[in-house]
């Protein structure tokens, strides 16, 4: 009798515990463990496509939470690449599908942050160069929230119902990853979700707030060689040639007029000459220059148009020099490096918005600027956007330096940068307790 009566007892005690969980008491929790791992993986940064370490940890820790977990999952178009894609599945009877996804790789960057756990990883890259490794983007950042989320989301299955699917996304920074996933099955051997979420540390907004953008909110990017070819010659003989370095010139200025004169204005775009390269000597006018073109835009129609008018601007400032047709430029948008634009659904934007302001304070979530950076996390809606997919930003900044930098106008390091180093406690607290809220809303009983 003393037994059963000690058990109700316990049981009764317990009750008000497991009530008690939320998204910000479990966050509180797990932030010292996840902190120790986010300083581990800060310390051992993996290349994209080599991302093996990473991988096995974020493996490890979802089949801790309660996942089913399949590692090396994708399927790279380029021949004999490793894909370290990692899947995990938890179920929760029927209701919706919510997948969430975080990215693994990290940059050829020397890390220059200061931080007792910085990177001092060198490695060989794909064309067999010495570079040091950094998480510049902040991925450490969103792996660490990643854990912590499936490990919340496991011990509050009295409030959802469903299938969350969790993605560990190689090769972010290259392009592709997202891809492999998605040729590999994503949305076949894994139930297709019904909504999509992400996120994104943020080097712009203080810690403890979140950002939003409803619509477009990365750009399509689209990377493009143009080669123009003249014929060569002496530096002192400039009429005995057709110069490619002046064509070449003439082309960089008049695609500016494609933004200027081409554009609706409130449709934009950025064509950025990264890289021209022509000729060997003083007084040698070369055979040709090649160039290489990052293009952005937001909307399909605009990206045909552009890269459109990219070829025929080329080709035009090539015909009017009297370029013979046999040496016209050569322009080719490298299909396997194409990023499509990020679209944030609006009603779900709306509705995971609404959750974020509860969760956080109203006054912590903030509309953000879209940006004509790029991010792959698009793929993960389809082209035709049949998947409603949210991308979140999360601060990372000391609210302290991110107010000194709006009133003196001094820029912080920015993402990729040498010197960018998250306030990782309170960013990774914040992205949790986001997440989880939001993952809440969509799969609620």
């Amino acid at each position: 009798m003393k037994i059963r009566l000690f058990s109700i007892a316990l049981s009764l005690a317990a009750t008000p515990l497991l009530a008690q969980q939320s998204p910000q008491t479990l966050a509180d929790a797990e932030l010292p463990s996840l902190l120790t791992i986010y300083k581990d993986l800060h310390l051992h940064p993996e290349l994209s496509t080599h991302e093996e370490r990473s991988a096995a940890i974020v493996a490890k820790e979802l089949k801790a939470a309660g996942c089913e977990v399949t590692d090396h999952v994708g399927k790279y178009d380029k021949p004999g690449l490793t894909s370290f894609g990692v899947i995990g599945v938890m179920k929760n009877g029927a209701g919706p599908t919510v997948a969430i996804r975080t990215d693994l790789d990290a940059l050829p960057v020397h890390e220059e942050t200061g931080v007792p756990y910085a990177s001092t990883v060198t490695t060989k890259n794909d064309a067999g160069q010495e570079v040091s490794v950094m998480h510049a983007c902040g991925h450490d950042i969103h792996m660490s929230t990643f854990i912590g989320t499936a490990r919340a989301l496991g011990k509050l299955k009295d409030k959802w119902q469903g299938t969350i699917i969790f993605i560990g996304q190689p090769a972010e920074e290259t392009v592709g990853g997202a891809r492999a996933l998605l040729k590999d099955g994503l949305y076949t051997r894994w139930p297709k979700p019904d909504y999509v979420l992400g996120l994104h540390d943020d080097a712009e907004i203080a810690t403890g707030q979140i950002g939003v953008t409803e619509g477009y909110c990365y750009a399509n990017v689209d990377s493009v060689d143009v080669t123009v070819r003249g014929v060569g010659g002496h530096g002192a003989y400039p009429h005995k040639t057709k110069d490619p370095v002046v064509l070449a010139a003439e082309m960089v200025t008049a695609w500016q007029t494609i933004a200027s004169r081409e554009n609706n204005p409130i449709d934009p775009i950025v064509i950025t000459v990264g890289s021209i390269h022509g000729g060997t000597k003083h007084n040698i006018i070369s055979d040709e220059v090649k160039m290489q073109l990052t293009v952005r835009t937001y909307k399909q129609e605009v990206r045909d148009r552009v890269l459109a008018a990219i070829e025929r601007i080329a080709k035009g400032v090539a015909a009017t020099a009297g370029v013979p047709d046999d040496r016209m430029p050569i322009v080719q948008v490298e299909k396997d490096q194409y990023t499509p634009a990020t679209y944030n659904n609006p009603e779900l934007t709306k509705r995971v918005t609404a959750t974020l302001k509860t969760a956080i304070g109203a006054a912590n979530v903030v509309v953000k600027d879209p940006t004509m950076g790029g991010e792959d996390f698009s793929e993960y809606s389809l082209p035709d956007h049949s998947i409603p997919a949210f991308m979140f930003n999360v601060g990372a900044v000391d609210p302290a330096k991110a107010a000194e930098s709006k009133t003196t106008g001094k820029p912080l390091p920015s993402l990729h940068s040498s010197k960018f180093a998250p306030v990782p406690e309170p960013t990774i607290r914040t992205g949790m307790i986001g997440m989880v809220s939001a993952v809440l809303e969509l799969m609620k009983k």
